[in-house]
């Protein structure tokens, strides 16, 4: 794979520039490129529209016939560097760059952090800011999470960027901030990367780019600490219970589960990497912490029905959030529901966490991998002995699973918990839509004798 360009967006003005892929991010690449004077080439083989932002989108063939044409293609981060479109641009001496790494390339680092990770990065990229609003300072919380850091209407007007970055963003960028979060690490989108070990050296990427200073990262990850070697320079390991990270200001937070409880200590440990004295003020902590809501499908109360709680963390799509989920959970009965795309990842761990758990636990399969979760469940299961209060049943599809864990939890006052450790293409076109569908069914199971659905707000304190 080639060298990640180090050009910054100040220098393609006067380029001849191609424009490939026109979802959000490429919406934002356009913004960028007309503040600059520049009328790219606009690509997309799957494009809403045959005009784009009132240029003519090119297909196929002739799409790539054009980009091959431009001195630098600024792609979309779906778009793997691996393939062989891709290639056969390089192959051409066209330059590939990505927003991010454009951005980066011109940015005043020394306010920029990066929170990358499997699972946890939103969550902690989201917490920081709080915090440094909190603390009061102008800081945009922007990259995978929503808005890109280069968009014009972002403004430039801030103190600090907390830039959550995905492995795809990732294998754009050619220098570093100084400060890199790395929240967790598990196999995760395989067939984009190549398989395991080159998604992991993707994803760890940003932790040695030339400017990296500190990496923070998850102490308890034992994935983590086996490929401490791509973790750069210098490595902050973050567990609960570190006396200089840790406080009564976590608890302010209002947020449940140790994998929360984590990612906010995270999210300190960046702040002072970042050299904001203020995050070295327990009191002046206290203080910002209040008031920040849970990211939606990401672990959420949605209400309760009859004494069971209903919680939407639909945008777990692989088993290491979904363990997180139910180790938050402790000893209650939890009635999960689980399975969709089956991209082939490894179950194992999440069979070992149901095995595992003290108190009773429904497993509701759905397609398609969720036979496949059946069966490594009940293996490990096995493995233990098999004297655990654990049932598994497969379900053609969610409303049916919802009612029928409803049912399951309500004699025991437990928790009904979509966390799919899977995506949900297939059955719906997105994990919106799933979870959308899990709360519609909850709203069923209120409608029945199980009397009206309770309200929870976002967790807070304070």
């Amino acid at each position: 794979m080639e060298e990640r360009t180090t050009l910054g967006w100040s220098d393609l003005a006067g380029a001849r520039v191609g424009l490939w892929g026109l979802r959000m991010e490429g919406a934002a690449n356009l913004r960028r490129l007309r503040t600059l004077g520049v009328v790219p080439v606009a690509v997309d083989d799957r494009p809403s529209a045959p005009v784009f932002g009132g240029l003519r989108v090119l297909q196929g063939d002739a799409g790539l016939e054009a980009l091959a044409r431009c001195e630098v293609v600024v792609k979309s981060p779906g778009i793997s560097r691996r393939g062989a479109a891709a290639a056969g641009l390089v192959g051409a001496g066209v330059t590939l760059a990505g927003g991010l790494g454009l951005w980066l390339a011109d940015a005043d680092r020394t306010r920029v952090a990066c929170v990358t990770g499997t699972k946890g990065k939103s969550t902690t990229a989201a917490l920081a800011g709080h915090l440094l609003r909190g603390l009061g300072h102008r800081c945009l919380v922007a990259g995978n999470i929503g808005v890109p850091p280069w968009d014009p209407d972002a403004g430039d007007d801030w103190d600090v960027w907390i830039v959550e970055c995905s492995s795809y963003q990732a294998t754009d960028v050619a220098v570093s901030p100084p400060v890199v979060a790395v929240t967790s690490l598990a196999p995760d989108h395989l067939d984009w990367h190549g398989g395991v070990e080159p998604y992991y050296e993707d994803k760890l990427s940003l932790c040695s780019r030339p400017g990296a200073r500190l990496t923070v990262a998850d102490g308890t990850s034992e994935t983590l600490r086996a490929h401490a070697s791509l973790l750069g320079p210098t490595v902050r390991w973050v567990m609960e219970g570190d006396h200089q990270l840790d406080g009564a200001w976590v608890e302010r937070l209002g947020l449940p589960g140790r994998h929360y409880h984590r990612n906010a200590l995270i999210a300190r440990a960046c702040l002072l990497g970042l050299g904001i004295s203020e995050a070295e003020d327990e009191e002046a902590l206290v203080r910002a912490a209040p008031g920040f809501a849970p990211l939606a499908h990401r672990f959420r109360p949605l209400g309760t029905v009859a004494g069971v709680t209903f919680i939407d963390d639909g945008l777990s799509t692989n088993a290491l959030p979904t363990v997180a989920a139910l180790e938050s959970l402790g000893d209650r009965p939890v009635a999960l529901l689980v399975g969709g795309q089956d991209r082939g990842i490894d179950y194992e761990p999440l069979g070992r966490a149901v095995a595992e758990r003290g108190g009773p636990t429904m497993v509701a399969t759905l397609p398609d991998c969720g036979p496949r979760i059946r069966s490594v469940v009940a293996a490990a299961i096995a493995g233990t002995g098999g004297a655990r209060d654990v049932t598994i049943v497969d379900f053609p599809a969610l409303p049916e699973a919802t009612s029928a864990a409803f049912d399951w939890a309500a004699p025991r006052a437990g928790v009904v918990l979509l966390s799919p450790a899977a995506p949900s293409f297939g059955q719906f076109r997105d994990y919106r839509e799933r979870s959308a569908a899990f709360e519609a069914a909850m709203r069923r199971c209120a409608s029945g004798d199980s009397g009206p659905v309770t309200r929870k707000p976002p967790a807070r304190s304070g």
